[in-house]
């Protein structure tokens, strides 16, 4: 019997097999591994090409050097690469045993820089070790998700306790959060709140405990803002940023003229006008504006794409794993990556107000770029021991012996 296709048919059966291949592609062992490889890779890539062509006119002005501050970024990626690699090469143990040092380490310097610390923008929130600023804060987050994930998976089997989910992860992060909300660091305050509702989530808290938890942030942020004349204007401001355009509306209001000018290809890398002084923080807090003038709608969509992307992979990794502790960190790690991210795009785009986030592997920021680093390469480490995966780099690296053996051969 002859089957006679009809139109649409024939358009189906490669839509079909293009389906078949996506899924056969991501069904491979070591595709959670590239991804997160390689979309940490472009994003750091990304993000210096974007701090060298958006801090080169606020450098040369300051200093002479076009390429002062991205000079300093690059020895930051120096650092963070190798340091990147020796994380995802650690075994667990080694990792889960850093946790309470990490977190003890981490609580005396946010004291310290509560106490002694530099203020910039209104906030103290840097600490000066000799001819060195570093922010503590930043550090915390890294710290805190290895913490409550290390005390989470020793838990494992009596979080359904909610005396066991709440001692000691929440007050611990709470005195955490207190000690950078005393450094006037709202918008990291947040980020660290939101990466303690994501654990609470992912180990299974109540939801009458989640709501509670809400209601009382809120309003803590909610004091907080009203409190303070600077803060309140920040937050009023971000709704019309042209109201008030000489004063509280600036910076947004020219990010926004920024990402408008940029169109859908954007002006070329190195063409933006708004980082010649009229746009602050350039190259730090709102360079994703500096990002859509130059490369355009494709270039703002491919960072965040790249971004949900880790996001995809690592949670894969979370849900394949046995390792409590895996599934925890991995989990972590994604809520401050890619919180962080939506609330400064949401910033830039005047949908947030601006409350001084930096853009993960993007932003210029030794700080913030070290531990972000870091953090990709433990969950990098996570996937490479996936069973499936470890076993097929395992099979790699004998067929490239088995290949390098045979070529002496005479």
């Amino acid at each position: 019997m002859t089957v006679i296709e009809g139109p649409g048919q024939s358009f189906r059966r490669p839509r079909l097999r293009s389906l078949a291949t996506v899924r056969e592609a991501l069904d491979r062992p070591l595709t959670t591994y590239y991804l997160l490889l390689g979309a940490s890779a472009l994003l750091l890539t990304i993000g210096l090409i974007m701090v060298l062509s958006s801090s080169s006119v606020y450098s040369f002005g300051r200093t002479g050097d076009s390429y002062a501050i991205v000079k300093r970024q690059l020895v930051w990626v120096v650092i963070g690469v190798p340091c990147a690699w020796i994380a995802s090469r650690l075994p667990h143990r080694w990792v889960r045993q850093l946790t309470y040092p990490a977190f003890s380490v981490s609580l005396v310097l946010l004291i310290l820089t509560a106490a002694f610390g530099v203020e910039r923008n209104g906030n103290q929130n840097w600490l000066a070790v000799g001819p060195v600023e570093i922010q503590p804060s930043e550090i915390a987050k890294l710290s805190l998700v290895i913490w409550a994930a290390h005390i989470y998976a020793n838990k494992e089997r009596r979080l359904d306790s909610l005396h066991q989910v709440i001692v000691p992860v929440v007050p611990g992060m709470l005195m955490a959060t207190g000690l950078v909300v005393v450094g006037r660091d709202l918008g990291t305050a947040l980020v660290l709140v939101a990466i303690l509702v994501g654990m609470l989530f992912v180990v299974g808290a109540p939801r009458r405990f989640f709501t509670i938890c809400l209601m009382a942030m809120a309003t803590v942020v909610l004091a907080l803002a009203t409190t303070d004349a600077e803060r309140l204007g920040r937050i009023t401001g971000f709704l019309d940023p042209f109201r008030d355009f000489n004063d509280t509306g600036w910076q947004p209001a020219h990010g926004l003229y920024a990402l408008s000018s940029g169109g859908v290809f954007g002006e070329g890398i190195g063409a933006s006008r708004q980082k010649w002084g009229t746009l602050p923080e350039a190259h730090t807090d709102y360079i994703f504006a500096v990002l859509g003038e130059e490369l355009g709608l494709v270039g703002t969509l491919l960072v965040v794409l790249l971004f949900l992307t880790i996001a995809y992979a690592a949670l894969r990794v979370a849900r394949e794993t046995a390792d409590p502790f895996v599934r925890y960190a991995t989990f972590g790690i994604v809520i401050w990556l890619l919180g962080q991210m939506i609330i400064n795009v949401g910033m830039v785009l005047a949908l947030l107000p601006v409350i001084g986030i930096p853009l993960p592997l993007i932003s210029y920021g030794g700080s913030a770029l070290l531990p972000s680093l870091v953090a990709l390469g433990l969950v990098i480490g996570f996937a490479r021991r996936e069973p499936e995966a470890a076993r097929a780099l395992a099979q790699r690296r004998k067929a490239r012996s088995a290949g390098l053996s045979a070529g002496r051969l005479p």
